[in-house]
């Protein structure tokens, strides 16, 4: 039996965290070798939120609400990743969620190693608002880049940012080269 039959076996061929029953897929939950003990069963809407946190629809999400309470790690693992995440949306339900799980150590480090750098200091706009990864943000002053030959232009707008380990930089995509920007020439859009 491969893994993904397992799975919706283990899952009674439904979503793991929001029980649908359309469109279901094993998801690995990493850091993962593929198992039946580091993967879930998910639907096409889970997964497209998961992998792109900007479309998440917090009202989706409720249904961690039950699924945190499942006894399979790595459905305990993406209910905290998840619940995480909301909180960081200032969703206050995910926080008394969040208080109520209890994990065991090892799937509580599990489900850590998914989550950013607590420690992490974070990245700043112009006017001082703090940036995500995924954000767009407008370019506010002319920025000459070196190595390609061009001037990203005041106003141009970044798509799908991703932050890099300096607070001070951010990454992003300007006339088809991905290139460092710094955070500060740069305003939320």
């Amino acid at each position: 039996m491969s893994v993904e039959q397992a799975l919706l076996q283990r899952s009674d061929n439904k979503c793991e965290l929001c029980t649908s029953t359309e469109q279901l897929s094993a998801y690995a939950v990493e850091p993962s070798d593929g198992s039946l003990d580091q993967s879930i069963v998910v639907c096409e809407t889970c997964r497209n939120q998961i992998s792109d946190p900007t479309s998440m629809d917090v009202n989706h999400w409720r249904c961690l609400n039950d699924s945190m309470w499942s006894q399979e790690a790595p459905v305990q693992v993406m209910a905290y990743r998840q619940l995480f995440a909301l909180i960081a949306k200032g969703e206050t339900w995910a926080q008394d969620s969040l208080d109520m799980l209890y994990l065991d150590p090892d799937v509580e480090k599990w489900a850590k190693q998914g989550l950013p750098d607590e420690d992490a200091q974070p990245t700043y706009d112009v006017n001082k608002a703090v940036l995500q990864a995924g954000d767009s943000v407008t370019l506010v002053k002319d920025l000459v880049v070196k190595g390609a030959n061009f001037t990203a232009k005041q106003g141009t707008l970044v798509k799908n940012i991703s932050l890099t380990s300096n607070p001070k930089h951010i990454e992003g995509k300007v006339n088809g080269s991905h290139i460092v920007i710094i955070a500060e020439y740069c305003k939320k859009a």
